[in-house]
């Protein structure tokens, strides 16, 4: 008897839920309104996946002239070098990747220290133009579960021309003696900023935060937590996401790359205490690593001039080249803004392919000779693995130009075929970790990458004395 009123009640219950709902679909009152990005999103993967299939089809129609293509390029004795060339390089990537994911599943975060094991800790978050967000910022480090006598919260402001100063004076009124802030007397460059920070932190342990991120309460514990276990351990590289990528397409390409180049790849690099670079957006140095070589950053020139970008990367090879172990930490997270729109999007790729070129070549300084104790094949190799990208950009670049010269179809079919065989693996990985309904921007983002930033490394490497933020403005996501 009491069964049969259960059931009686349980289908009342949702009798009325099921008319709740259709009222609700009816009236609009209470479903949430779809997003003209949505409808955007789901036509650009729609387009995406026909693209895949035309590439299918095509490279089964077309088989027979891609083998005559590979023929003719063999005949010659330019192609012949380029084809050994470039079978000897694939031979490398490929069996680089196979170690590297070998080294992923040999990762592990550490696990979070107890209040009495962590050291003290300078939090530094440079500003330029964040307006509210260095608010939103500051906020959420103050909600970190860090011992709060062992914190100290630093604000620099850049000289900002919109007001983003008076955002930070609104959160020193409702924070108090927790956070101190200071204003550059002109705008200066992020580096100036982390340098006045890096002198004014009285921590063991310096953590750089950009302006424009947000963290989850235990990204501060987690993220200095290997200094407690590794004291050869000179600085740790958060995991960093995308914060923005409900707002449009790009953020949501990004965030799939994010999370193979931060989850993946450092992940990797971690296992060899080699990262190569600790992002802006989330970052712990140890202070006597950052001390031994900070007149070195902050002097720091390239081809004469002054560098004013690249300060990230910069530190972490000094402190590499010192014998520190270099760690990423997958359990300290990190959300930031990214471009929204294509011309963001190519300057910030800029930037960081400049920094990449500087900083290869600094690191090929060091990374042949004893710079530091045990083995350094891990570091070498990683070296050798980025070195070879940047190399060869120029010889791939004027071959895919002369492959489309000559045989468009065939090299619109054959590329787009190679992004499906080679996006599934970020594909499957992001799918793993997260959502397998956003893992397959991951094709969308190699389309884009292939056609529409292609040329950003060979214009990186010629213009790499060149100066300059270029996504330091007041709306850069527009």
């Amino acid at each position: 008897m009491k069964i049969q009123k259960l059931v009686s009640k349980l289908l009342k219950t949702s009798k009325n839920s099921m008319f709740n709902i259709s009222k609700s679909m009816l009236t609009n009152k209470y479903v949430a309104p779809i997003k003209t990005s949505d409808i955007w999103g789901i036509l650009v993967l729609t387009c995406t996946f026909l693209l895949m299939i035309d590439a299918v089809y095509l490279g089964f129609v077309l088989r027979q002239d891609f083998i005559q293509f590979n023929t003719d390029r063999m005949s010659s004795t330019l192609g012949f070098l380029f084809m050994i060339v470039s079978g000897a390089l694939l031979l490398f990537k490929g069996s680089f990747f196979i170690y590297t994911l070998y080294r992923y599943f040999k990762y592990k975060p550490i696990a979070s220290a107890t209040n009495d094991e962590l050291p003290t800790c300078t939090v530094i978050v440079p500003a330029y133009n964040e307006g509210k967000q260095v608010w939103d910022t500051l906020m959420s480090l103050t909600e970190s579960n860090y011992p709060k006598e062992k914190l100290q919260l630093l604000a620099i402001d850049d000289g900002s021309l919109d007001d983003t100063w008076d955002w930070m004076l609104d959160a020193k009124k409702q924070l108090g003696d927790r956070l101190e802030i200071y204003q550059q007397p002109k705008n200066m460059g992020k580096r100036h900023a982390l340098y006045r920070g890096f002198n004014k932190g009285s921590g063991d342990i310096f953590v750089t935060v950009d302006s424009d991120s947000i963290v989850k309460p235990d990204t501060l514990r987690n993220l200095v937590s290997p200094f407690v276990t590794n004291e050869k351990c000179g600085a740790v590289a958060g995991n960093i996401r995308v914060l923005n990528k409900e707002k449009a397409l790009l953020p949501k390409m990004l965030d799939v790359s994010f999370v193979l180049s931060f989850e993946f790849v450092r992940s990797a690099e971690s296992s060899l205490n080699s990262v190569l670079c600790t992002p802006g957006a989330l970052a712990a140095y140890r202070s006597d690593a950052v001390f031994a070589c900070l007149e070195e950053w902050i002097n720091q020139t390239f081809m004469g001039q002054p560098s004013d970008i690249g300060e990230d990367r910069a530190m972490t090879n000094m402190i590499l080249k010192q014998g520190y172990s270099v760690l990423f930490q997958r359990n300290a997270y990190a959300y930031t803004n990214v471009p929204e729109k294509y011309r963001g999007l190519y300057k910030m790729f800029i930037r960081w392919g400049r920094s990449n070129v500087r900083e290869n070549i600094e690191m090929s300084k060091y990374v042949f000779k004893n710079f530091k104790e045990g083995s350094k094949t891990g570091t070498r190799l990683l070296f050798l693995s980025q070195s070879l990208e940047i190399i060869m950009t120029y010889p791939f670049l004027i071959f895919m130009l002369f492959f489309v010269c000559t045989h468009p179809i065939l090299f619109v079919s054959s590329t787009f075929l190679s992004i499906l065989i080679l996006s599934t693996f970020p594909v499957i990985f992001y799918a793993n970790r997260y959502e397998t309904k956003e893992s397959f921007w991951a094709y969308t983002y190699s389309i884009l990458y292939t056609f529409g930033l292609f040329w950003i490394t060979p214009y990186a490497i010629a213009t790499a004395n060149k100066r300059g933020w270029l996504t330091r403005g007041l709306s850069e996501r527009k």
